[in-house]
């Protein structure tokens, strides 16, 4: 089958992998402009454009794909099927319509949950102890076409975005190549999408601070629902700090308790945020509902190290304050 693959981000080279592995002749390779990063501002290639330049295939970065220009580029390439995994621009109509087997994506959840631009980080900060790929033909709404195939994963009390976006990676890589089989062979029936969504927004900074107000889970979901990007934040003595690794810790009766001692401190007096305890290389903070162990933080310009030692390196104190 003739395919352009259109992906950008590390979560699209797995796929793009297998698809050259799979025998499918792949005739173009579409993926963002090149951007400046780095201190120098240097301009970097999408992780898609280094794989592709290495597997020999030709790629084409439009800053955008809707003018007739690049419209006309794709009729020339004349796929069957266009590939999307994680491109991040929208397809027109007109581009959606022209292959003859449809656009089919990868997308990062068990659809209809979580539709939009960071279904895993969501997934994880919303607590969700399942997730999975779905891929799915394409259509004019956000992640609305109709399904092909589900392949599901569990997410543990520790699992951290990066651990599930590298299992999911390589999972949708496994699951496009079995749905571009299924559908050669005619077996595979699309099924219209059913049930509650949920909508996975781009990520932004009010989404990265910690409010202590919250339960503890809470809290633990969030941090590890930003690791390793962009990752959650607080601020301690007027100082932004990254928290990267945590455990939380509920009252005996609750059902979702995550031991980190025999017993649970005092905290009859604390306040949300309130740092109540040292413990091995962490720091108990008291939050809306339980407690919170600090394991991992990272200041400003600094690495990442124990809160512990970040908390004796400021000659703090049990009793001050995490806002």
């Amino acid at each position: 089958m003739r395919v352009v693959f259109m992906g950008t981000p590390d979560f699209a080279v797995p796929t793009l992998r297998a698809l050259a592995d799979s025998g499918q002749t792949i005739v173009g390779v579409f993926t963002q402009p090149d951007r400046p990063a780095g201190r120098g501002k240097k301009l970097k290639p999408s992780p898609v454009k280094v794989v592709a330049e290495e597997l020999g295939l030709p790629v084409f970065q439009p800053e955008t794909i809707k003018t007739e220009e690049w419209i006309r580029q794709l009729k020339d390439l004349a796929p069957e099927s266009i590939i999307v995994v994680a491109y991040g621009q929208i397809l027109s109509k007109e581009i959606l319509q022209l292959p003859v087997r449809g656009c089919i994506n990868v997308h990062a959840s068990l659809l209809p949950a979580y539709r939009g631009a960071a279904p895993i980080h969501w997934a994880i900060i919303k607590g969700e102890t399942i997730t999975g790929v779905t891929t799915m033909q394409m259509d004019e709404g956000l992640d609305t076409g109709d399904m092909l195939l589900k392949q599901e994963i569990m997410i543990s009390h520790e699992s951290t975005t990066g651990e599930i976006h590298d299992k999911l990676a390589a999972l949708g890589a496994e699951l496009l190549i079995d749905t571009l089989n299924q559908l050669e062979m005619g077996s595979l029936i699309p099924t219209p999408q059913t049930g509650e969504s949920n909508y996975a927004p781009l990520l932004k900074r009010e989404h990265e601070r910690l409010d202590w107000s919250r339960r503890a889970t809470d809290l633990h979901d969030q941090i590890r629902g930003l690791n390793p990007w962009p990752g959650a934040f607080a601020t301690f003595r007027g100082e932004n700090l990254k928290v990267w690794r945590s455990i939380p810790f509920l009252p005996q009766d609750s059902a979702t308790t995550i031991e980190i001692g025999s017993e649970a401190p005092n905290t009859a007096s604390a306040d949300p945020g309130q740092i109540i305890q040292v413990l091995g290389d962490g720091l108990l903070v008291q939050t809306g509902e339980g407690i919170l162990r600090l394991l991992e933080v990272q200041p400003a310009g600094k690495r990442s190290m124990p809160a512990r030692d970040f908390f004796n390196g400021r000659h703090g104190q049990v009793g001050e304050q995490f806002i």
